[in-house]
């Protein structure tokens, strides 16, 4: 985690950190006739003085397009470098994970709640300044669930949430928003996090939807707090491709 904003202004930045793409229903509509779109691409990179974070995944619509209700395939994989202790000697832990879950998405109109379940693993490795390495691996059950509403006029909410067997995690994020002239949407977002023995919390604003170069982008920024770490300014950037 960053100790400043202004220490590393990349601290934060991902592409598409939450755990599930925005999948905004307004792309399925404006794609032409050749074929419905069936799978969505998501990638995330966050970058930080002490911790470094990347990961792609997919989720895939099984028989059938992502318009219409059905299975969903979501695979995810990530990796990370992060100092292990706040105090010197620091040491470094590398982290690699992966999910492998099976869902069903539910659409009605512009809206859709999809639930899923799966496998979830995660390896680490700590190497000491002084001292031994060690290696460990976790393997846990993942349930995830993945909201887009549109409860009025010009207006989404989007919800995702997932919880993990691996060291007891939860997580959860909500995001209103109101559609500007431009057709993104503005509003506040709230993220919580929690493990065995680490917490987050994020509270912020967020861009969603900004349509540049064929892909769909994200913009958030605002104030967090977390259990071995002074508060601090945090910063998103996120992309999703549909295909």
């Amino acid at each position: 985690m960053a100790y400043g904003w202004s220490k590393a202004k990349l601290t934060g930045l991902a592409l598409f950190a939450t755990a599930a793409p925005l999948d905004l229903p307004r792309a399925e509509e404006e794609s032409d006739e050749r074929s419905p779109i069936s799978m969505v691409i998501f990638s995330s990179l966050e970058a930080g003085p002490t911790k470094t974070f990347v990961s792609v995944g997919m989720k895939r619509a099984l028989g059938s397009g992502l318009a219409e209700s059905g299975f969903r395939l979501f695979l995810k994989a990530g990796g990370s470098q992060e100092q292990t202790r706040r105090q010197p000697p620091h040491g470094t832990t590398y982290k690699a994970e992966s999910q492998a879950m099976l869902g069903y998405e539910w659409r009605v109109g512009d809206s859709f709640l999809a639930l899923y379940a799966g496998s979830d693993f995660e390896s680490e490795q700590r190497i000491e300044t002084f001292g031994p390495s060690m290696i460990t691996k976790r393997y846990g059950a993942r349930l995830q669930a993945d909201l887009w509403a549109v409860p009025a006029d010009r207006m989404m909410l989007q919800a995702n949430a997932y919880v993990s067997s691996v060291d007891h995690r939860l997580w959860g994020r909500v995001a209103p928003g109101w559609q500007m002239p431009m057709g993104f949407y503005v509003g506040p977002e709230v993220e919580a996090y929690r493990e065995r023995n680490y917490r987050k919390l994020r509270l912020g604003l967020h861009l969603t939807g900004l349509r540049f170069l064929g892909l769909e982008w994200r913009l958030s920024g605002g104030w967090q707090r977390t259990s071995d770490q002074p508060s601090e300014a945090y910063g998103t950037l996120g992309l999703h491709w549909l295909g």
